[in-house]
């Protein structure tokens, strides 16, 4: 059998209700979110499973998604599996830093929160953007960036044939125009509130660092996956700079499973709201065995894996 990791969605799974039969089943599930109420003075269940517009907000979306992901793995826990290895994407690398006990749920939540709105405040609104890069190889869409005027670089490398773009929105668009003409299937704006992941979150990330600072980071136990650096990490020296510096530098991800399956990984578990990570896995890899963790009968997908 080959080894197992527990992967974490980022910004933009989010939805109104997620993780709400969890919280309503079981009790430990109802303390993740209750402990993230208390702590950060915030009404969760309220944010979470209510209609509202704040959810889509930055500085909500964070915490709401990561106490959404620890609640449910609560509940995978249960099922008496381990990781040899955790990754998130973007946002999602502080569920997995949780569940590699690289910091405390309390500790996590508050960075979180405070990532959140460091982001959310970096850039003026309407300066910046972002796009997603649909059939082109990598080498073409950096040569494009690197070539227009103005701040534009890769955010997100997802899986093969799907990049995510951003900096400055004219830069954005003049690249995307040019992507066009190279050959690129398809150009599509997201509908974000900064320019993550590009080199206008930089005073985010000096900010989040002195944040960190303040935070008892242990040495992951199992080994977690940086974004920055698709790299296993497994002592604690320099993971605060990698989150810092995470914050206004490409997402590897692509790269992140590619290495987790060079190291053995054949199993993948997204927990969290979405199978967008499901989805990247099974275009990097097919032969991978992939399987998302969002609603309670989904657990029952975690025997078959136990039961190997």
């Amino acid at each position: 059998m080959g080894k197992t990791a527990w992967i974490f969605p980022g910004q933009g799974t989010q939805y109104v209700g997620m993780g709400k039969d969890f919280y309503d089943k079981f009790d430990d599930s109802k303390e993740i979110f209750d402990r993230a109420a208390s702590i950060l003075g915030i009404d969760m269940a309220k944010l979470v499973f209510e209609a509202n517009d704040n959810i889509n907000i930055t500085e909500y979306t964070q915490i709401a998604i990561v106490t959404t992901c620890i609640a449910m793995l609560e509940q995978v826990k249960k099922a008496g599996l381990k990781a040899d290895v955790c990754a998130g994407l973007s946002l999602g690398e502080y569920p997995a830093l949780i569940a590699s006990g690289v910091m405390s749920f309390d500790d996590g939540i508050q960075v979180v929160r405070k990532r959140g709105i460091l982001m959310q405040e970096a850039v003026k609104p309407g300066t910046g953007a972002m796009a997603a890069v649909l059939g082109m190889d990598n080498e073409t869409i950096e040569k494009v960036c690197a070539g227009i005027e103005g701040i534009v670089t890769v955010a997100n490398y997802n899986c093969t044939g799907q990049l995510v773009i951003s900096g400055e929105k004219q830069a954005v668009e003049a690249a995307g125009e040019e992507l066009k003409k190279c050959g690129a299937k398809k150009i599509i704006p997201l509908n974000v509130s900064g320019p993550f992941h590009s080199p206008m979150l930089r005073g985010a990330g000096e900010k989040l660092f002195k944040v960190l600072e303040q935070v008892d980071i242990m040495d992951p136990n199992p080994p977690y996956v940086a974004n920055v650096n698709a790299r296993f990490i497994t002592k604690k020296d320099s993971i605060k700079e990698l989150l810092a510096e995470q914050v206004h530098s490409s997402v590897r991800w692509q790269q992140s499973v590619e290495n987790m399956i060079s190291e053995g990984v054949d199993t993948f578990i997204e927990i969290g709201p979405g199978k967008t990570l499901t989805s990247f896995v099974k275009k990097i890899n097919r032969e991978c065995k992939v399987i998302n963790i969002e609603k309670i009968e989904d657990l029952d997908k975690l025997q078959e894996i136990a039961d190997r």
